[in-house]
């Protein structure tokens, strides 16, 4: 019992001298970065509530494409014919002499009659009949009239078959990628994603991408359904894909989990950002120490410009006061940050005795 009383002596005289600093940990002190701040190459600021409106005006950071989106519009509910479309005509004639039945034929069929490049078909008597751009009914009149120069009369039916330039290419996050042809000029993005058998499950905060004309609009799954106003009409050849949100942000220290998180929504606040990556380490975090650290472009500091004094900034929380965590559900995470919950400085403490304790509990299993 002696013997094991003064090794315990010595366990705690050992440790003495790091009881009045820090041991190491996995995470640093709070006041162990703000201290740094002076002589640092990064800028501090609190976050509290007359904080966050001019921290809102400061240019964005981390992988954040500033994609438009094209507002939606109501078209008509009918075809358009364009070129590549393909067109299946019967043409009826009850003339005995008619130059386009033969004796005892009523009707002929002209089928899969391609449009071309410069929006025009070939009927036999006639020549090219242009039907670029008309409604099926608008070119069906076409043709009848154009047949009736030369057979009085004919009467003609028209079938529209969707060709390139009528049609959009669904490719990815969706239950049946594919090509769609377009049944009318009022079909939307989620009237073609609801064809295509909805989004695929387990993309992580979806994001909507629409290529048109060599140019990529975006926005996101969520912010559609509850903006219908975004529902923008496709146009012949558009290509629609979905694919999961890339943006993420890191924690580290003292939080539930160190590890890289996907944003889970288009916005992401602090509060947000520590419930994602598992809150707190009872008994080890400082909850007057959640860091937030950020990296600017040298643009941000350029003169004229509203944004930081130094491109590295770390921003800090005070989670134990009401305007610390009402600040801290409105300070938004941008792509790339890191947020770091730090180790009180009384974990020291615990760590000593922790030590001690386990001293005991090894020796006294040894048989001390």
């Amino acid at each position: 019992m002696l013997k094991l009383s003064l090794l315990v002596a010595a366990v705690s005289v050992a440790l003495l001298p790091a009881a009045c600093s820090r041991l190491p940990g996995g995470a640093p002190a709070s006041e162990e970065i703000l201290k740094s701040a002076a002589d640092a190459d990064f800028a501090l600021y609190a976050v509290n509530r007359a904080f966050l409106p001019t921290v809102a005006h400061w240019p964005p950071t981390g992988k954040q494409e500033t994609l438009g989106w094209i507002s939606a519009s109501q078209g008509p509910k009918t075809q358009i014919i364009r070129a590549g479309d393909r067109l299946s005509m019967q043409i009826w004639d009850n003339n005995t002499s008619s130059l386009l039945t033969s004796s005892g034929q009523k009707m002929v069929s002209l089928q899969d009659v391609r449009v071309s490049a410069n929006g025009t078909i070939f009927l036999p008597y006639v020549g090219d009949v242009n039907v670029n751009g008309m409604t099926p009914e608008l070119a069906r009149e076409t043709l009848q009239q154009e047949l009736e120069t030369i057979v009085p009369s004919a009467q003609l039916q028209l079938n529209v078959t969707e060709g390139r330039n009528n049609s959009v290419d669904l490719v990815s996050g969706v239950a049946r990628p594919g090509t769609y042809p377009m049944p009318d000029r009022n079909y939307s993005v989620m009237g073609l994603i609801a064809a295509g058998g909805g989004i695929s499950a387990g993309l992580n905060n979806p994001q909507i991408r629409l290529m048109r004309a060599g140019r990529l609009y975006g926005t996101s799954v969520d912010s559609l359904l509850n903006h219908p106003q975004k529902d923008t009409l496709l146009r012949g050849g558009d290509r629609v894909f979905v694919e999961e949100d890339e943006r993420y942000f890191l924690s580290f220290g003292a939080t539930g989990t160190e590890d890289l998180h996907i944003f889970t929504k288009d916005d992401v606040s602090a509060m947000d950002a520590l419930s994602i990556s598992g809150g707190f380490q009872d008994g080890k975090a400082d909850p007057k120490g959640l860091l937030i650290l950020r990296e600017y472009p040298a643009s941000a500091v350029a003169p004229g410009v509203r944004g930081p004094r130094q491109t590295r900034v770390v921003f800090t929380l005070d989670l134990t006061t009401a305007d610390g965590l009402f600040s801290a559900r409105n300070f938004q995470v941008n792509p790339g940050d890191l947020v770091m919950a730090t180790e009180s400085p009384i974990n020291d403490a615990l760590t000593i005795s922790n030590l001690i304790g386990n001293f005991f509990g090894v020796f006294s299993r040894a048989g001390l």
